[in-house]
């Protein structure tokens, strides 16, 4: 090693973010070759790289290689780097043909090195996370990635999301008693290049987590004193999660509580390990944990719009390898929600505290967390009942409180509902006991308008504030729909006016629109599993909102077969798939605003086989909502 290599290495992104004693440790790892021009170096999905490859001097092409004709073709010139990704994202081999156009010199670091400064060192391996993500969105890049996970043990970065923690995360863990200093505790995550120490009370039972960043934040930049128990500033309790959850589980959970860090356990609560944030972006290249935590960060509505925009590229890359829909829809309900909740705390911040409590409640497809990409509100506001002396007074604040949020939301991309069904609509902005009188009234009546608003608003949960307005409000739909049986009759013999888009002769319908022509609007066959979930979830008090969720809630209580289960489930989540996947394809490959307007013509045959035997299902259910809702009231 000489000072010219650690000047060069120093010079090269991403080695220029690493402290210089780590530059200098890759520069003594460093070895050199040269190549003459018109060499080719590497061939794409057949080369195993052993080392990461930093151009010196000359010039390079990479490229992939589709019926002889050169895709995503790139010039690598001095200092660019070769071999990252196809180390990381694909299990070392090349994803690029490399051949070189002039004489030219490169410096070779061994893979161990690489991967090595890669689990240490976050923001390095975020360099080409990002670079992985830019080039998934691209069609032969994912073929290629795709056609090199042939053998049943190798998995697409993506499809990590059901595989189970067991298979990705570090049984090595550190861990001291709460009784330890916190300069000890420091020395032994130093000690065993870990970031992050478990703590442990006398009865040797786990109860905390320490982290490199309750490091920095909670003790280097308050210069918090270094010799006091470690307990003082370990985070708890500890998040954990059982080994055999998913990959997917743990995204949602980081999201959720925005960590880098969860303690993996048996199914006695035994810790077993940690996974990092780094081991889930190992797993899967485009992490939704990073986007979640760049809109936690976020401090303008511009900053939160960019983000938004950014979700249908991801959602396509998690879909396009393999993600179920179900997870899609939680992905997206998780980034929709941290949006609101960061609207919501400025607004109150700017507006001064509430005068009552309150909750801003969700409604319809965000509030059964089945949002898809074609993005509108349905929000409302419920606040306690206050002195009608204060009532004028709170309800102003109220009303301007969801003005405000209904208004940056559509700024960032969540349109305005067409129908005013929103929080900065008088109606929709109400007292419990207001709303209280609204929900005996759709019980009761029997009229279209009522029936509509009860299949969008029965469907709420809380977005922001007071969780026990909810609560309350919950408990007294069911107290109310246990009184009168007439509803499930009334909402029964709706949702029976409407039929899944298939003939006599099982073919499907299909219809011309302003749009589009020979299509069919995958929502309405859609609707009608939400409404036999909402309708028997109502009926039997399960407060769940997410239709498979209520499925599964019917299931374990004997109203569904398991059967009957499988099979709707499996309606269900197809149909969800296919929506998304359509509207996906709309935003990022057609630049369109998404639509539901599904052409059968453009589907597989097995797609299109697929959809016929979802609508049959649907067609069931509704026969069984026939006869057992009629039955129990009497009615023939």
């Amino acid at each position: 090693m000489n000072e010219q290599t650690v000047k060069f290495l120093s010079s090269v992104e991403p080695f220029d973010i690493l402290p210089e004693n780590e530059i200098s440790r890759a520069a003594q790892n460093l070895t050199h070759a040269g190549f003459p021009a018109d060499r080719t170096l590497f061939v794409q999905n057949k080369s195993i790289l052993n080392h990461i490859y930093i151009v010196s001097s000359g010039k390079m092409e990479k490229f992939i290689l589709e019926e002889e004709d050169k895709k995503l073709r790139e010039i690598l010139g001095e200092k660019s780097i070769y071999g990252g990704l196809s180390v990381l994202f694909n299990k070392s081999i090349s994803i690029r043909t490399v051949r070189t156009l002039e004489e030219s010199n490169i410096y070779l670091l061994p893979k161990e090195h690489f991967l090595d400064i890669c689990s240490r060192y976050p923001e390095f391996i975020q360099h080409f996370a990002r670079n992985f993500c830019s080039h998934m969105l691209q069609a032969p890049y994912q073929a290629l990635i795709t056609g090199s996970m042939d053998d049943e043990k190798q998995v697409s970065p993506s499809a990590f999301l059901n595989l189970k923690l067991k298979d990705i995360f570090s049984r090595e863990f550190a861990s001291c008693s709460e009784y330890a200093s916190i300069k000890e505790a420091a020395a032994l995550m130093r000690d065993q290049k870990k970031s992050a120490v478990v703590t442990m009370n006398a009865l040797d039972q786990s109860i905390g987590l320490l982290t490199d960043n309750d490091l920095r934040s909670k003790v280097v930049s308050q210069n918090y004193p270094v010799h006091n128990p470690v307990k003082e500033i370990a985070s708890r309790p500890l998040i954990t999660l059982p080994e055999d959850s998913q990959v997917f589980e743990a995204i949602i959970m980081m999201m959720k509580h925005s960590v880098k860090h969860l303690v993996i356990t048996d199914d006695r609560d035994n810790v077993l390990g940690i996974a990092t944030e780094q081991d889930l972006l190992l797993a899967q290249g485009r992490s939704p944990v990073y986007l979640m935590r760049e809109i936690q960060l976020a401090q303008t509505l511009e900053e939160l719009k960019h983000r938004q925009l950014q979700v249908p590229g991801m959602i396509k890359s998690l879909m396009d390898s393999g993600a179920r829909a179900g997870h899609l829809n939680r992905i997206i309900t998780e980034i929709s929600d941290a949006i609101l909740k960061k609207i919501a705390a400025w607004t109150i911040d700017e507006m001064g505290h509430p005068p009552a409590r309150f909750a801003f409640m969700i409604l319809g497809s965000e509030g059964r967390k089945e949002q898809t990409l074609k993005t509108d509100q349905d929000n409302a506001i419920v606040y306690e009942d206050v002195e009608p002396e204060r009532e004028e007074e709170v309800r102003k604040y109220f009303l301007e409180l969801g003005d405000r949020i209904c208004t940056r939301l559509d700024e960032v991309g969540f349109s305005f509902c067409n129908f005013g069904i929103m929080a900065r609509n008088p109606k929709w902005c109400q007292s419990l006991g207001q709303w209280k009188t609204y929900f005996w009234d759709w019980i009761h009546q029997v009229e279209p308008e009522d029936l509509l608003h009860s299949s969008i608003f029965f469907d709420f949960r809380l977005g922001y504030g007071d969780k026990g307005m909810v609560n309350e409000l919950r408990q007294y739909l069911f107290e109310s729909l246990g009184k009168w049986k007439g509803f499930f009759r009334h909402f029964a013999e709706n949702a029976l006016h409407f039929k899944p888009p298939l003939d006599f002769f099982g073919n499907l319908v299909i219809k011309n629109t302003k749009e589009k022509k020979n299509c069919l609007d995958i929502k309405q066959p859609m609707q009608l599993l939400v409404d036999f979930a909402r309708l028997y979830a109502l009926k039997y008090f399960i407060a769940e909102t997410n239709t498979l969720d209520r499925l599964e809630k019917l299931r374990q209580q004997g109203v569904l077969s398991g059967q009957d289960f499988d099979e709707l489930s499996h309606a269900y989540g197809f149909m969800m798939l296919l929506r998304l996947s359509h509207q996906a394809r709309m935003i990022v490959d057609d630049g369109k605003p998404a639509d539901n307007l599904i052409q059968p013509k453009m589907l597989t045959y097995i797609d299109r086989q697929s959809l016929k035997e979802a609508f049959k299902r649907i067609k069931t259910a509704q026969g069984k909502m026939r006869m057992e809702l009629t039955q129990d009231i009497g009615i023939s």
